[in-house]
């Protein structure tokens, strides 16, 4: 991957890689794509969209989600949809794993908000597990953009 630090659409979000490959104002129906590169164990809380649907299509490794009460292996080639008021999450079970989220403005400005810029190809250091402040931090951010925490990762 051909990356520049300045480049603003690769982005450290939490313990990822994120890479806004379509951001939701490059055209007029705000869709945006977003490219996660993410390692073992990476798992966000059960979540709720509230306001969009979320696309996932897995590029490389395996990563198990659930979406409702349902619950799948993907693997690279895989697409799934968690639709908008459905909880889902994921857990990445290979070393690493790389995958599209196709889904509109809001999660890319959460993303944004949250994140900061990479300063090299590939992920942070990894960071400890979040202090109750900091965890509550998080579902106020997601409340403000339409996402709703409601259960914990996949573990």
């Amino acid at each position: 991957m051909n990356m520049h630090v300045t480049d603003k659409r690769t982005l450290w979000f939490l313990d990822n890689q994120v890479t806004i490959r379509v951001s939701s104002g490059d055209g007029a129906d705000g869709i945006a794509v977003l490219e996660h590169r993410a390692r073992r164990g990476d798992s966000p809380p059960l979540h709720i969209h509230h306001h969009e649907d979320e696309i996932f299509h897995v590029l490389e490794g395996e990563v198990r989600f659930r979406v409702g009460d349902q619950e799948r292996r993907a693997r690279a080639g895989d697409i799934l949809l968690a639709p908008k008021g459905v909880p889902h999450t994921y857990r990445v079970e290979s070393p690493e794993a790389r995958m599209l989220t196709i889904t509109r403005e809001g999660f890319e400005s959460f993303v944004r908000s949250f994140a900061r810029t990479a300063e090299h190809d590939g992920f942070p250091e990894a960071s400890p597990p979040p202090t109750p402040a900091q965890a509550e931090a998080l579902a106020q951010a997601c409340l403000k953009f339409g996402i709703e925490l409601v259960g914990p990762p996949l573990s």
